[in-house]
C-alpha cells in the first residue's frame, strides 16, 4: 500500500467521523527502514516521521533535515533516562514520557536549552505489566506533575493491547485527555487507525503499511 492509499484512508475516515479534513496528522514511521524507501516518501512530499531509536535518528535525519524542508521527527518508541538530552536535541515531540525520572530529566534539559519538543503522556490502558506507560488511575496527577515541571504537554499516547478490540482503548484515552485538558491524542497504527480517527485521533502512527516490512533490530 502506498503512502497516498494511506491519506485517502484517512481522509476517508476523517470525513466518516465527521472530522474536519486535514485534522489528522499521519506519522509515517520510519524505523529500520532503508534509506530508499525513507526518501521515497520524503520526495513525494511526506514531512512528518516517527522513529523509536534515538542513535538511529541521530545516524540519519539531520542530513534529510539539510535536504528537505519542513521535515519533523517524533519520537515514538521507550526512551530511556540517559537518552534524554540526545532525545531533547534530536525530536520535535516525545510520545512515550511514561515515568518520574525522565519527566524530570527532560525538563531540565529544555531548562537548558530554553525550548522544549512537545511532550505525550503514555499511557498504559490495559494495565499490562509487560508494557511501559502510566496506569490510568495515575494518569491525572503524572499530567499535573508534568506540567508543574513546565513540560508542554500537548497530549496523551498509547498502545491497546494485543489481540484486544482497540476501540474501548482509545475512548478510555479520549475522556482522560478530555479531563486534562488535553487536545493531543497519538493512538491508532495501521491496524486500527480508522477507528483511533473515530474516536479522536490527532496523530497517528502507520509504518509497514507506508513502507513494507521492516529489517530487524541486531
Amino acid at each position: 500500500m502506498s503512502l497516498q492509499d494511506i491519506l485517502a484512508r484517512v481522509r476517508a475516515a476523517e470525513v466518516a467521523a465527521g472530522r474536519e479534513v486535514g485534522s489528522v496528522e499521519l506519522i509515517a514511521v520510519s524505523k529500520l527502514q532503508p534509506s530508499a524507501r525513507v526518501e521515497a516518501v520524503l520526495e513525494a512530499g511526506h514531512r512528518l516521521f516517527g522513529e523509536n531509536y534515538v542513535q538511529e535518528s541521530l545516524g540519519k535525519w539531520p542530513g534529510w533535515r539539510e535536504r528537505f524542508a519542513g521535515v519533523k521527527v517524533h519520537m515514538i518508541g521507550p526512551l530511556q533516562t540517559n537518552k534524554a538530552k540526545q532525545a531533547v536535541e534530536t525530536f520535535d515531540a516525545i510520545h512515550s514520557v511514561d515515568r518520574p525520572s525522565l519527566a524530570e530529566k527532560l525538563a531540565r534539559m529544555a531548562e537548558q536549552r530554553g525550548v522544549s519538543p512537545e511532550v505525550f503522556v503514555q499511557v498504559n490502558t490495559g494495565a499490562e505489566p509487560q508494557k511501559a506507560g502510566v496506569l490510568p488511575e495515575q494518569t491525572d496527577e503524572f499530567v499535573s506533575a508534568c506540567r508543574m515541571m513546565g513540560l508542554p504537554v500537548a497530549g496523551l499516547m498509547c498502545i491497546p493491547p494485543d489481540g484486544e478490540d482497540s476501540a474501548p482503548h482509545f475512548a478510555m484515552l479520549r475522556d482522560m485527555a478530555q479531563r486534562n485538558g488535553l487536545s493531543g491524542l497519538s493512538m491508532g497504527m495501521s491496524s486500527d487507525f480508522e477507528a483511533a480517527i473515530a474516536h479522536g485521533a490527532t496523530h497517528i502512527r502507520v509504518g509497514s503499511a507506508i513502507f513494507g516490512d521492516r529489517a530487524v533490530k541486531a
